[in-house]
């Protein structure tokens, strides 16, 4: 049987911190060391992106985020366009060593309203 995406996304929730948008502005605004990493594809973040975020596509990950963020501790919001990319993408960073990171499980309408 294939597993749909929805259940990977899913059991990556169980082993990452979710959060929603007014917590992640709290950690943004409350830490010196924070990155926000947009996993959405790059014509999407061309159209629209946070002023304060940095776009790795989910794809690439493995193969940039080290350039972006070099510290394991680094607090590290990641969003996508509706929170499932951004799981996905949490439980990949959390298995590189990357100790500090959040997903922000919000449609990108809300976490622009509150970013800018």
């Amino acid at each position: 049987m294939i597993k749909p995406a929805g259940e990977f996304i899913a059991e990556a929730q169980t082993q990452i911190n979710c959060i929603d948008v007014a917590q992640a502005k709290k950690l943004f605004d409350d830490r010196d060391n924070v990155v926000i990493i947009d996993v959405r594809e790059t014509d999407s973040t061309n159209e629209s992106k946070l002023r304060d975020s940095v776009n790795i596509s989910r794809g690439l990950l493995e193969m940039k985020t080290h350039k972006h963020i070099p510290g394991a501790d680094t607090v590290i919001l990641i969003h996508c366009a509706g929170g499932g990319r951004a799981s996905l993408a949490a439980l990949t960073l959390k298995q590189m060593g990357y100790s500090n990171v959040y997903a922000i499980t919000a449609p990108y309408e809300e976490i622009k309203k509150m970013f800018g």
